[in-house]
């Protein structure tokens, strides 16, 4: 499995109903966003996940990127 797909897997974990196929892809394309902005900021997929495992939400990992993003440009 790619860590993409483990990113998206730790996102979508607790969803309560599945996802429809159009939902999937849209979240898959934006897990891939997210890993290339992690890309950019130094921090990595496993982080990412490790995050969102410790309980950091969807929308606070991306604040996080979004400003490291700034320390880095």
């Amino acid at each position: 499995m790619t860590t993409e797909l483990h990113l998206t897997a730790a996102i979508s974990h607790d969803q309560d109903e599945s996802l429809t196929p159009a939902q999937k892809g849209v979240l898959q394309r934006a897990v891939v966003k997210m890993v290339a902005l992690g890309e950019q900021t130094g921090v990595t997929a496993d982080e990412m996940i490790e995050l969102l495992d410790a309980g950091l939400t969807v929308g606070e990992l991306l604040e996080y990127l979004v400003a490291r993003a700034g320390e880095v440009a």
